[in-house]
């Protein structure tokens, strides 16, 4: 087996996972992951496509997974037993917070000369803390790193000091933390992310190693892919860390990158040869402007995809977009999220639009002959009540109304959980949005996260509601829009059933928690919540819905093994 020069790590949230007893609620509900976000970044498979055209082998190991799959999966002996030149470790998203650190103790105490390099939208936000950690050597910032990291692999290499590669946090001979400037920001991305599904395959085999490349537990049985159109974004959503405002302030970029809509099709094309599952196109189309948006449909329709294609919506749409869309993509599915019914709670989260402009994008959607339409509601967001919330829950049930209970039609509504993200306005200004902030250092956010429930994970409560009602309104919320769609014929009452059995055990659990914590940690106590682990893990999987509500039929074979072995035996 061929040494590579890269390993690229992504940790669990909580790297102990396995022993902990943590009620992880429904943090993970509405994504395809567990509450263990075992799925690795995108910028994974784009930074070892870019490194290995420049002459680096990189191996990704998902770690997350490797040890969902296998209680006996032994980490240390795993990371042991590799040796390449460096290691790098994503720290991405946030509530890996635990899991990022940890992995870097694991790889320093086997591998003390090797150095490790962090990057991610979380690294990027707290680098000067992260080099605090001294198992970190170097912090990329930004959300391009390819480059940066190709010249800093090339000063590893040659024992130069990396005094000019962009982006980097580093500590130099003497221990001294260097800051180099913050120049690379690309504006174009018609270099990367080329052929990246391709590669993915060939590694597969090359390091003899699947497990370690499933993007998440349940992969191989809905094997659901993402295009990216972009990097950046046009909207300033209060709640997100990966908006206009946050990407300015974290990646200094002043106005999102987008893919050229020929290497969008190419990679949709990529995913087609090994997969049938669903491709999501991430981000807006609309978002460059009409004529990327047409030109990218254009090309959808010529190309004839069979994968049932996802799209997205950040506001309302017009009736003519939606029929291209269903003429490109017969049956697509499409994802909407205004968060709440109430036009003042949207509005104060950064969405303009009206109830009116919604319900006509559905109407448009469904007649436009989309497949799937999943709409996502939220809790946890400026100005918003307990009794909001329920009228939310009302809402969902008026337009299983007035849609006759069209099973097209798929309502959803989760917490803003773990973390209000840093970086993101309602973060940065939270006086201004009604918030208050408990954590705000990387290292705090490390030890929330080791709490015994995700209520008391969370970094954030409301002027209008605290931790408390937070959790209580997400439970009562998820049982009342659990009751609609079974009324309504969404869901079979079976279905029901399971979901309103676990929100009541979750809430059972929770409130025996909180009696554990109540009291001054003794190891009686500590047993106590031992023993509920069982419990707890059960009850962190689909709480509030059915998280299978979210997947697409895909049918009985799912992937193309002949493709995914030709991929490997052609030229590259």
């Amino acid at each position: 087996m061929p040494s590579p020069d890269l390993v690229l790590l992504h940790p669990p949230t909580v790297y102990d996972f396995r022993r902990r007893t943590i009620l992880y609620g429904p943090t993970s509900d509405l994504v395809p992951p567990s509450p263990i976000f075992e799925m690795y970044p995108i910028g994974f498979s784009s930074i070892a496509e870019y490194l290995e055209h420049a002459g680096y082998r990189v191996r990704i190991i998902n770690l997350a997974v490797r040890m969902l799959q296998n209680k006996n999966f032994n980490v240390e002996r795993a990371i042991e037993r590799l040796n390449p030149l460096v290691f790098g470790i994503d720290l991405h998203w946030l509530p890996h917070a635990h899991g990022a650190i940890e992995i870097a103790r694991i790889v320093k105490k086997y591998h003390p000369s090797t150095p490790i390099i962090m990057g991610g939208i979380s690294a990027s936000y707290y680098y000067q803390e992260l080099l605090q950690y001294p198992e970190v050597d170097y912090v990329l910032r930004g959300d391009s790193t390819e480059e940066p990291l190709r010249q800093l692999m090339d000063c590893i290499v040659k024992g130069a000091e990396p005094e000019g590669v962009p982006n980097l946090l580093w500590r130099d001979s003497q221990g001294n933390v260097r800051e180099n400037p913050f120049s690379h920001v690309p504006t174009e991305l018609d270099t990367v992310m080329l052929h990246h599904y391709q590669r993915i395959p060939r590694d597969v085999i090359r390091y003899r190693d699947l497990a370690s490349y499933i993007p998440f537990k349940g992969w191989l049985q809905y094997p659901i892919t993402a295009a990216l159109t972009c990097r950046g974004c046009t909207q300033n959503c209060v709640t997100c860390g990966g908006s206009a405002y946050a990407f300015r302030h974290i990646c200094k970029r002043e106005s999102p990158a987008f893919r050229p809509p020929g290497i969008v099709i190419d990679e949709i094309r990529d995913i087609t040869r090994f997969s049938k599952g669903p491709v999501f196109i991430l981000g807006d189309i609309r978002q460059p402007g009409e004529e990327y948006t047409y030109n990218l449909l254009k090309l959808l329709k010529r190309e004839k995809i069979k994968n049932q294609v996802i799209m997205e919506l950040f506001n309302p749409a017009p009736a003519d977009l939606l029929q291209r869309m269903g003429e490109s993509c017969p049956h697509f599915c499409l994802e909407f999220s205004p968060e709440s019914h109430s036009p003042e709670v949207r509005r104060a989260d950064g969405k303009h639009y009206s109830n009116e402009e919604l319900e006509r994008t559905l109407e448009y959607a469904l007649s436009a002959g989309c497949g799937r339409l999943d709409v996502f509601f939220m809790i946890g967001l400026p100005q918003q009540t307990h009794s909001s919330v329920m009228e939310t829950i009302e809402y969902c049930g008026s337009l299983m109304e007035r849609f006759k209970g069209d099973r097209r039609l798929s309502l959803f509504i989760s917490p803003l959980a773990p973390f209000l993200d840093p970086g993101s306005l309602g973060f940065e200004q939270p006086e201004r949005h009604g918030y208050h902030i408990f954590c705000h250092t990387l290292e705090e956010h490390r030890r929330a996260l080791l709490l015994p429930t995700w209520k008391h994970t969370l970094n954030y409560e409301t002027e209008w509601m605290d931790r408390d009602q937070i959790a209580a309104t997400t439970y009562e919320a998820g049982l009342r829009l659990n009751h609609l769609k079974a009324k309504y014929g969404l869901i079979p009452q079976g279905v029901s059933r399971a979901v309103e059995q676990r929100i009541e055990g979750a809430q059972e659990l929770l409130h025996k928690i909180d009696d554990i914590v109540d009291h001054e940690g003794s190891d009686a106590d500590f047993l106590a919540l031992s023993l509920l682990k069982a419990a707890v893990d059960e009850a962190s999987m689909s709480t509030v819905c059915e998280k299978r509500e979210l997947e697409l039929s895909v049918g009985y074979l799912k992937l193309r093994p002949l493709h995914l072995l030709w991929s490997w035996l052609k030229p590259h």
